[in-house]
Order: C-alpha cells, then sequence, then structure tokens
C-alpha cells in the first residue's frame, strides 16, 4: 500500500507539474521534433519521422526488424500528420499546421501513379519499393496515408486551395482501391465457427480497415460525397460481422482483428464505428461500439491489459508487449462514443484506460513524460520496461494524451491506480484510487449486464453489500 501511494502522489505531483510548465497541456512534441528531420525528397522539401530512437541517448535507429527497411516511413509520416492535424483543429497553432504539411508533402510522394504507396525510404531517400514491409500495395500505410491526406484536405481546403487539391488528388486516387474491396461485399467464410468478410483490407483485417474507416470519414464530413458515404456504411457492416459474444457471452462484443484473432494494437474499429456513426446519424454503428466498450474494454480494465489472442482458442491469452498503439485506440474510441452518445462514463473509461501512461499498469510505471515528450516503447514483460522511445509510442502517446486533456473528466481519471480487482458469481469489479484517497469502482453486474462506474461513498457502500452478501 505504501508503494502504491508513492504512486499517487507521484502521478499527481506529474500531472500538476506538466500542468504549470505547458501552459496547462500534457502534450509535449518536443521528443517528435527530435525523431523529425527536414530532406528534400523527390524535389520536394518534405519532413520525415526517424522511425527508432533508443535508450538511453535516444539517437536515431534504422528499421532493420523485416530485413532492410529503412529510416522512416509512411506509417510513422502520417501518423504524426494526424497527430498535428488534430492539434490544430484543438488549437489553432500554426506551428503544428506547418509541421502536418511537410509530413503530408512526404506521404503525397510516397504514393505511386496507380494509387498505391510505398513505406519506406532508405538512408540515401531512396523508395524501398522490394521490402516486405514497404512494398507497393493498399495495406496499413495506405489506410493510414489516407486518413491524413483526408484530415489534411478538411482543414486545408479553406486555407490553401491549392495544397488541398494536391490532397484531394491523392485520395481520389486511393478511392479505385477502396471501391475494388467492394466486389466481395456480402461475401463471408466461415473459420472455426466465426463469420470472416471478405471485402475488408487483407480480406479480413478490421484493425488496418479501421484506420482506413477514419480517413474516409474525414473526407465525407469535407466533400458530402454520398459515395464515399456507402464506402463507409459497407466497411462498417464488415467490422460488426467481426463482432462476436455480448456482456454474458464470450469473447463479450469484442470486434476481432483479423480472422479469429485479436490483438490491442490497432483494433480501431471501436473509434472508427462511434466517429462513423455520429457523423452519419447511424445508431446500429454506435450500438457495436458500445457493446465493445461496455462487455470488452471494461474487462481489460478490470481484469488487466493483454497483447492478443484467439477468440478460437480462449484458453491461449498473451498479456505482452504492452504498448502505446494498443491504448489510443481504445481511449480515442471511448471519447468518440463520448461525443456520440454524451455518457460521461465513457470519459471516465477513457481516463482510467490513459492512465497506463502514468503509471497505472503492471509495472506502476510512469510510460509517458510531459516533460520530455518521450513515451517507452512498452512493457516487454511483467517485470522488464523497453525504455527505447520510438516513432510509433511517441506519436500514439501524443495523440491519446491530446485527446484526453479536451475532456477534464477524463483527465481527472488519470491519477488514479488500480488497487484491487474481484469477481463473484454475479459481478466483476476493479477498484481505483488516487493520491488523495478518492476512490471509483468499475463494476459489471454480470447478471443484468450492466456496467456501473460507481464514486466515492457509492463505490464504498458497493463494495461493502457486497461483502455482506
Amino acid at each position: 500500500m505504501k508503494n502504491l501511494m508513492n504512486l499517487h502522489c507521484a502521478v499527481l505531483i506529474i500531472l500538476q507539474q506538466a500542468a504549470c510548465q505547458q501552459g496547462s497541456s500534457l502534450v509535449n512534441f518536443q521528443h517528435l521534433e527530435h525523431l523529425t528531420e527536414e530532406i528534400v525528397f523527390l524535389g520536394d522539401t518534405v519532413n520525415i519521422v526517424h522511425v527508432y530512437s533508443n535508450y538511453p541517448d535516444y539517437h536515431w535507429v534504422d528499421a532493420k526488424e523485416s530485413g532492410i527497411e529503412g529510416i522512416a516511413c509512411v506509417d510513422d509520416a502520417a501518423r504524426a500528420a494526424v497527430l498535428y492535424l488534430r492539434n490544430y483543429q484543438l488549437t489553432q497553432d500554426e506551428q503544428s499546421l506547418d509541421r502536418a504539411k511537410a509530413l503530408l508533402r512526404f506521404v503525397l510522394n510516397m504514393q505511386a501513379e496507380d494509387g498505391l504507396f510505398y513505406n519506406f525510404i532508405l538512408s540515401d531517400y531512396s523508395i524501398n519499393r522490394h521490402g516486405k514491409t514497404s512494398y507497393k500495395s493498399f495495406g496499413w500505410w495506405a489506410a493510414r496515408a489516407t486518413w491524413c491526406m483526408a484530415l489534411g484536405y478538411r482543414i486545408f481546403e479553406p486555407l490553401d486551395k491549392r495544397f488541398a487539391s494536391r490532397l484531394r488528388n491523392g485520395i481520389d486516387g486511393a478511392i479505385p482501391h477502396v471501391e475494388a474491396l467492394m466486389e466481395n461485399y456480402g461475401q463471408t467464410d466461415t473459420i472455426q465457427g466465426y463469420a470472416v468478410p471478405r471485402w475488408l483490407l487483407y480480406g479480413s483485417a478490421a484493425d488496418a480497415t479501421s484506420e482506413l474507416l477514419l480517413g474516409l470519414i474525414e473526407y465525407y464530413s469535407a466533400t458530402g460525397i454520398q459515395g464515399v458515404r456507402r464506402l463507409i456504411e459497407k466497411l462498417s457492416d464488415g467490422l460488426v460481422v467481426m463482432q462476436d459474444g455480448d456482456m454474458r457471452t464470450y469473447p463479450y462484443a469484442l470486434h476481432r482483428s483479423w480472422q479469429t484473432s485479436w490483438h490491442m494494437w490497432g483494433n480501431g474499429q471501436t473509434q472508427a464505428l462511434a466517429h462513423a456513426g455520429r457523423i452519419l446519424n447511424n445508431r446500429a454503428m454506435i450500438k457495436s461500439a458500445e457493446r465493445e466498450a461496455k462487455s470488452f474494454y471494461s474487462r481489460l480494465l478490470i481484469q488487466g491489459f493483454r497483447k492478443q489472442m484467439d477468440v478460437a482458442v480462449s484458453d491461449k491469452e498473451v498479456r505482452f508487449d504492452q504498448i502505446a498503439y494498443g491504448f489510443r485506440p481504445m481511449v480515442v474510441g471511448l471519447i468518440r462514443l463520448y461525443e456520440a452518445t454524451s455518457d460521461a462514463d465513457y470519459l471516465k473509461m477513457a481516463g482510467l484506460a490513459g492512465s497506463w501512461f502514468f503509471g497505472n499498469n503492471i509495472l506502476n510505471q510512469q510510460m509517458y513524460d510531459p516533460k520530455t515528450g518521450r513515451c517507452f516503447d512498452g512493457i516487454k514483460d511483467s517485470s522488464t520496461v523497453n525504455k527505447n522511445s520510438g516513432a510509433e509510442s511517441t506519436i500514439e502517446a501524443l495523440y491519446t494524451v491530446l485527446e484526453l486533456e479536451q475532456h477534464p473528466i477524463a483527465r481527472r481519471f488519470l491519477e488514479f491506480t488500480r488497487i484491487e480487482d474481484v469477481e463473484t458469481r454475479d459481478y466483476m469489479y476493479a477498484v481505483f484510487q488516487n493520491a488523495l484517497d478518492e476512490e471509483v469502482t468499475l463494476a459489471l453486474d454480470i447478471g443484468s449486464s450492466k456496467l456501473s462506474i460507481l464514486e466515492g461513498t457509492k463505490s464504498k457502500e458497493f463494495q461493502e453489500n457486497l461483502k455482506r452478501h
């Protein structure tokens, strides 16, 4: 308990100091700026984001995990562009707009004439055209490219029509590849008893498709093109096919990532469905997102986070690595659900999920540091933190914190740490506490399929009543 109290106090001090030093913001772009380099690429002055930087000196490190990959990629440039564009939307910070534009120029130059995308550049600034994480295709990096180009188009259209036109041409080059997926619309396979749609990226990759959807939603919001709306609706249908169970029935309304597998990283279906549902006024999309949040996200918050599992083999779960990219889709998805429903419980859950960055994790380790803008690359196992701080972790952490701090309710819950979790025949719950001894209980009433978030005296009364009965 002493260690927990020390952690509570440390978290409270971190958040208070950051608020003073950063003008009330926890978002610090310092490390991302360190990873960023301006180069001349295909005759255009662009910004790239170096892929890795390792503890303790955090110098740039090339990607070599899957053979020769390169120094920078569309995946990270697109992520960073979305982050800066979103920061501009929320703060009107002109510097963020300039940084986003330089990153967008790099992404645009990585698109081939046929609308497909390469991913990596090599140290001589040539495109890696053949690497298995870089070959010309329409998959993960194309989905992220579409997202940043579409958000960029929406923002730049009233500000810089010439650049917006360039972005729109890039999006229009990508759209035929989305439309080609619809050739399989409505067709499913059955794998180990689970329905698998054929019209998502990579056949059934709901995870990658969720990032593509986030781009299409921005493009539709900017243009109102009905054909884009139909693509959003049909891709969303595919995400819903990948959802199984409910609050009482395994696998508890999660959205599978691909075929029968689920993983926490990049699994942004709730974020995409909640956002699409609000923009399109589609209650079915929102309800699908709510089912995952109430039935499955609640279990992650109560029982502890995990990395991946195969829902067809329910006794095999992998808990580590735990990384920033696993938390952004969950946190921002919960925030988008609040925006779609006005239910503040989703903000509280978002704050509790986001508290992972500030010490509410198995190692009681602060993962994101507002003083430096670094986020550690993850928790490797039950005793080890990966203290490297690469582009993905940095950007995903910054985006998560940026969204969280827009909502005082969510930000307050960043200070809480899980101190107890209990399972009975009828209930599953976890107790969280902060440095001021304030308490909150997140409880699942399994029998009635009800999720409750109880604060203060209601939290204590709930626990006492269960103990008596």
